[in-house]
């Protein structure tokens, strides 16, 4: 099976170059079946690399150690739904993830443009092959996933524990397949750059892979976020982590993007800005790929270093200077059709935002780098804490609430005094009287930004409800539906533009979520003996026993806590700590169940008005002495004594346990960031899914540009295009 696995992942290289070679003579001397036969190589590149992926993933799933990657990331142990997701767990794996996504993008992006991108399509697929080639090099030359054990191990080093949860499973290829679509984007404004072909054609035809792009990178900073704070122990769901903040630049950019380039279709504008912006959107996305395998700078995320940091990071250099010097040669013709003749307009608030995003990723840019940037200048490396991005973020964050509501009350073109006055009037008044209300009814002022906040959130949600309200009542007037229908019927008509709207809507509500939890959360840590109660905001928990679950993969400390409210029982929870066995033979036999890296299971009690969360650490000194003892006395026992002895001394540890430190946190509105990021979601998927009208126009544009082809067939005979 490795051998099957390398000899597809070498034909699929050559490939790559092949098409590389095919599409570029075929671009330069105008010979379209030179073209053809780049794309048809494409389409095999993807066959190759679903073969290097299904190899792989029968590996794990039949526990064939004489795999390297299976051997060191997978065991018999492990779970069926891990050993499926372990693949990218690995440094190999993800790299061929890398290539597997980049196959099915490019294969996708080339059938759909087959008929049409004719000098565009060539160059954006040399663009893609290079960057396939360069992600199957590192594999063939550097870390390969096929490489074969002599002699083949019995059991594997098992999958790191942190990664044994749904959401982190799923959470590398979302980032991976965003980080991958949005060089579809990228690679045709590349190929619109060479061939001058600076027109929206190009935007047209990739903008709905930049949108699946956005959505898949959206839902990976999601289940990120999840993991962290149902397993990490920490209480919080982003740490501004360098690899964290790695996939939230290019979602921001990416976000400016998907703005930006309405300004350019309607309106002509934001030519270079667009194309700067698809550039720097790539770039990142290979940033984020650079910190996660170089190991450069501290991460829960990191791999480490590695041998694939240096290439990464020349790729990175030749993307940035190569398409910079592309976009500056292109200057003239890059130039806008017309200017923004008024601020009261709606390309002027696109651009506001456009900003307002740059600005937000040049902050988190700055924050995440300034270990390596204080080094460089001062020799000595020092980082920025999590209050420091708070303090740069938050204003940013706030006004893009703002301009995220004036946006939709200004048409394009220009807006006249009068009527910016009239459309802004309900939303202002809302707003205003939604600070008075906080002002008098909460203690929001101690927390001035998270007033402005909740403030331009108003008047946000009346500018989306008055926009949502006047489609409805525009349909209902002209058919005469209820207004429910009419509604609907309304949104179906324009997806894009009300899908857009119900991502902001979703953006406000988790923005509103994530101030709400950051401002005003209450945190305490408790140390109990079971029977004993402490008190959290409005909460009393009681720690009611202490339940111990040795197995063969690890062993679990399981703590219930009773949880009432005003003299009533309201629930339980039952936070856990699990500690996996250590392959350190130091450890002993016994201890290394003991000493091995433990992971924490958070007892969470949601509501729609916040969370109380807890995690708990049981205090093992008092089961050192029985530990060394049984390393001693069983060094050279067998499995089945051993495992005697680790529910001995666990029995004994539950039946009398010492104090334990619970942290409990008090999380107000926090369950409003997942309800608000699936409302994004939903809205860019309903964004992104065709009209019938749409593909019908579609089906007649192919066919009219079919029937054009065919009367002018026979004045092309020497097979060039």
């Amino acid at each position: 099976m490795t051998s099957l696995g390398a000899a597809a992942l070498a034909v699929g290289f050559l490939t790559t170059l092949y098409a590389i070679g095919s599409a570029i003579y075929g671009a330069v001397r105008r010979e379209r079946r030179w073209v053809d036969s780049s794309r048809l190589a494409v389409y095999g590149f993807m066959g190759l690399m679903v073969i290097c992926f299904l190899v792989l993933e029968i590996a794990f799933l039949r526990n064939d150690f004489a795999f390297q990657t299976v051997a060191e990331h997978s065991s018999t142990t492990t779970p069926v739904f891990y050993k499926m997701t372990a693949m990218w767990s690995s440094q190999e794996g993800s790299l061929l993830l890398w290539a597997f996504v980049l196959s099915i993008g490019s294969s996708a992006v080339l059938y759909l443009t087959r008929n049409s991108q004719r000098q565009v399509a060539p160059w954006a697929t040399a663009v893609l092959m290079g960057l396939a080639a360069f992600f199957c090099g590192l594999m063939l030359f550097s870390v390969s996933p096929f490489v074969r054990l002599d002699p083949v191990p019995v059991e594997g080093a098992g999958l790191t524990p942190l990664l044994r949860n749904p959401y982190m499973a799923m959470h590398p290829p979302m980032i991976y397949s965003g980080y991958v679509l949005f060089s579809i984007p990228f690679a045709f404004a590349i190929g619109a750059l060479i061939t001058r072909r600076l027109d929206t054609t190009w935007i047209r035809s990739t903008r709905r892979f930049a949108l699946v792009a956005w959505i898949f990178l959206g839902i990976g900073l999601l289940l990120g976020a999840r993991w962290s704070y149902e397993e990490l122990g920490w209480g919080g769901y982003w740490g501004w982590d360098p690899v964290e903040n790695a996939a939230l630049m290019p979602w921001l950019l990416g976000t400016a993007f998907l703005h930006g380039i309405q300004v350019q279709e309607r309106r002509g504008m934001l030519k270079i800005w667009n194309t700067g912006l698809v550039t720097a959107t790539f770039v990142f996305c290979l940033i984020g790929t650079f910190l996660v395998r170089s190991g450069v700078l501290q991460s829960i995320h990191a791999f480490g270093a590695s041998t694939v940091g240096g290439p990464l990071l020349v790729l990175i250099g030749i993307t940035s200077l190569g398409s910079t010097l592309l976009i500056w040669s292109r200057r003239k013709d890059l130039q806008p059709e017309r200017r923004i003749s008024s601020p009261l307009s709606r390309e002027a608030i696109f651009l506001i935002n456009n900003l307002l995003l740059v600005g937000l990723t040049a902050v988190i840019f700055w924050g995440t780098f300034f270990p390596l940037i204080s080094e460089a200048v001062t020799g000595v490396s020092s980082s920025l804490a999590a209050p420091w991005f708070a303090d740069y973020v938050a204003p940013l964050g706030v006004l893009l609430v703002l301009f995220t509501g004036i946006g939709p009350l200004f048409a394009w073109g220009q807006l006249s005094g009068s009527a910016a006055l009239r459309v802004l009037a309900w939303p202002v008044a809302l707003a205003v009287l939604t600070v008075i209300s906080l002002l008098i009814f909460t203690d929001v002022s101690s927390s001035p930004w998270a007033l402005f906040l909740f403030g331009f959130a108003a008047f946000t949600f009346v500018a989306l409800a008055q926009e949502f309200g006047r489609a409805a009542i525009t349909r209902r007037a002209l058919t005469g539906e209820s207004l429910p229908v009419a509604l609907g019927s309304a949104m179906a008509r324009n997806r894009r533009r009300y899908g857009g709207y119900t991502a902001h809507f979703g953006i406000v509500v988790l923005l509103i979520a994530v101030t709400a939890s950051s401002s005003f959360q209450t945190k305490e840590d408790l140390r109990l003996v079971p029977g004993q109660s402490g008190k959290v905001d409005d909460y009393t928990l009681s720690y009611e026993k202490l339940v111990v679950d040795p197995n063969n993969e690890r062993i679990a400390f399981n703590a219930r806590l009773a949880v009432s409210k005003d003299g009533e029982r309201i629930g339980t929870l039952t936070p856990a700590r699990q500690y996996y066995p250590t392959q350190d033979p130091s450890a002993g036999p016994i201890g290394r169940y003991f000493e091995g890296e433990a992971t924490s299971e958070v007892g969470l009690r949601t509501s729609g008005t916040g969370d109380l969360w807890t995690a708990f650490q049981p205090d093992l000194a008092p089961i050192e002495e029985d530990v060394e003892a049984g390393n001693k006395a069983l060094a050279d026992a067998g499995p089945v004594a051993q495992g005697i002895a680790i529910v001995a001394i666990a029995d004994a540890y539950a039946a009398d346990p010492p104090a334990a430190t619970f942290r409990v946190i008090w999380d107000p509105l926090v369950i409003w960031v997942w309800i608000g990021g699936i409302f994004v979601v939903g809205g860019a998927l309903f964004a992104v899914w065709p009209t019938s009208s749409s593909r019908q126009r579609a089906e007649v544009a192919k066919a009219a540009k079919a029937a054009r082809e065919a009367s002018g067939s026979g004045a092309n005979p020497g097979g060039r295009s």
